[in-house]
């Protein structure tokens, strides 16, 4: 074993272990709905939220990028990396460089086999030590690249953070404006049953009709008002989770939205790429991937202990009774030389040790080739819910305009005495349900297509603008290179 280990250190790069190689991952050629007229395979714009030409939405999404502290600690991780990486990169020097003083005051005893003339002295002693275990084997440069990939990363971590943070803002604001058109829905048929109820008591009292209707039409009333409060409370929580998300405690947001007039429109055509594009875009995918080269070099780091640790140790200094001569050239003393280190009888431990290494790099393959799996079924499920939900909206507006022509009929029969209040009381009741699910439907559409576009990993590109990590002070700033800058400014 260490023959064939020798023999791949020598033609790799004096580097002990097996060089990391991306795997290779199962993924289609393209999307099962790419043949809809709706759907391009060309690249997503990052941006996607800029299309649903809400001003109001990409300045709540700025302002989160801005202030959300979930995204705050993610930034924290990636300058955690950069320290653990900049550790990894000084133990390639003299892993000790001390410097050492001290002073003693020596008194020997009298009754030794030798005694010496002098038996009490002062020891005045500084030097320097360097000790220097010498990277023959890769053992330093692995760990620097391991560091490399961890912090790689920290960067797709914080990606993942807020790619997730975009999605969500958007689903908050689109379940806020949903449940602000539910309520005006359910408040506008609340008056109009009201008016029915009115109108039924006429009728009665006139003796035009029984007050059979009256009962109903007061039926289909409290039924629309009891769905007001838990709209009420959706509409309540929604905001509550939008200002969480804006990293500021809860408070009523109205004034800032405003009232809903309607929803975002979705875009026409929607822009999707290939499911190859998801291995760059995709900051999980990318953690995974990355993830598993930091421990592809943990497997070349354990098998250095199969070899003897070479290093140079050394002192040099002064040593003098007197400290007026401490730093004279008679004082100066030193010793330096080399030694090996060699874990003998131990081989199994070791070698156990690299098979641990070896069965977790295998794990976290499998782990990467599952996160790309799923990331291409997210983006299936997401596909075909828009296109569904889309064809959805459009029956629903179908039946619910229908309907409210037939109870305008309807109600002018009623009035006019040519029939009685069933007809009014069922369609009453079925266009406050259509109303309210042409709402919900029209925001699923939305909710989706924010699914989707999270699915295709787009939105953490925003990153490449400043976010501040504290209040006032240091920001942190990743750019798209693995080779990031200064994350403190002095």
């Amino acid at each position: 074993m260490l023959g064939c280990g020798l023999s791949r250190w020598a033609h790799n790069g004096l580097r002990i272990g097996p060089n990391y190689k991306r795997p290779t991952a199962a993924f289609n050629e393209a999307w099962s709905e790419t043949d809809s007229s709706d759907v391009e395979a060309t690249p997503p714009d990052w941006d996607w939220w800029t299309a649903l030409d809400d001003p109001i939405l990409n300045g709540l999404i700025q302002q989160a990028s801005d202030q959300n502290l979930p995204l705050r600690e993610a930034g924290w991780r990636v300058m955690q990396a950069r320290a653990i990486r900049a550790i990894a990169v000084g133990n390639i020097f003299p892993q000790t460089q001390e410097l050492l003083g001290s002073y003693d005051r020596v008194r020997a005893s009298r009754n030794i086999a030798d005694p010496i003339d002098v038996t009490a002295f002062d020891n005045w002693a500084t030097a320097l030590n360097v000790s220097w275990e010498l990277d023959v084997w890769g053992k330093y440069r692995r760990a620097v690249a391991s560091s490399d990939a961890q912090l790689s990363a920290s960067v797709a971590e914080f990606d993942g953070v807020l790619l997730s943070l975009i999605a969500e803002v958007a689903i908050a604001y689109t379940d806020i404006r949903t449940f602000q058109l539910r309520l005006q829905f359910a408040k506008r048929n609340a008056e109009s049953q009201a008016g029915s109820v009115e109108l039924a008591r006429t009728q009665a009292d006139e003796g035009k009709t029984n007050y059979v209707s009256v009962y109903q039409s007061k039926s289909n009333l409290d039924s629309t008002e009891a769905t007001i409060p838990a709209l009420e409370t959706g509409l309540r929580q929604a905001n509550n989770r939008l200002c969480t998300l804006l990293g500021m405690p809860t408070r009523d947001m109205t004034e800032e939205l405003g009232e809903a007039l309607n929803l975002p429109s979705p875009p026409t055509e929607i822009a999707v790429g290939i499911p190859a594009d998801l291995l760059r875009r995709r900051p999980d995918i990318r953690f995974a991937e990355r993830e598993l080269a930091t421990q592809g070099e943990q497997i070349g780091i354990a098998l250095t202990d199969l070899y003897p640790s070479l290093r140079i140790n050394g002192d040099i200094g002064f040593a003098s009774e007197n400290i007026s001569n401490l730093f004279s050239s008679g004082s100066f003393d030193g010793i330096i030389g080399p030694s090996f280190r060699w874990k003998i009888l131990n081989y199994g431990r070791i070698r156990n040790n690299v098979v641990l290494q070896r069965t977790h790099f295998e794990e976290l393959t499998t782990a990467y080739r599952n996160t790309v799996l799923r990331a291409n079924q997210e983006v299936e499920d997401a596909l075909i819910a828009f296109q569904k939900n889309q064809e959805r909206v459009l029956a629903l507006r179908g039946s619910a305009e229908a309907t409210e022509k037939a109870l305008e009929l309807e109600l002018v029969r009623f009035t006019e005495g040519e029939t009685d209040f069933n007809g009014v009381f069922v369609l009453q009741g079925d266009l406050t349900l259509k109303q309210d699910a042409l709402v919900v439907a029209q925001g699923e559409v939305l909710t989706s297509l924010i699914t989707l576009y999270k699915a295709l990993g787009g939105g953490w590109q925003l990153r490449c603008q400043p976010v501040s990590l504290v209040a006032e002070g240091p920001h942190v700033q990743v750019e798209e290179s693995l080779r990031l800058p200064d994350l403190i400014e002095d």
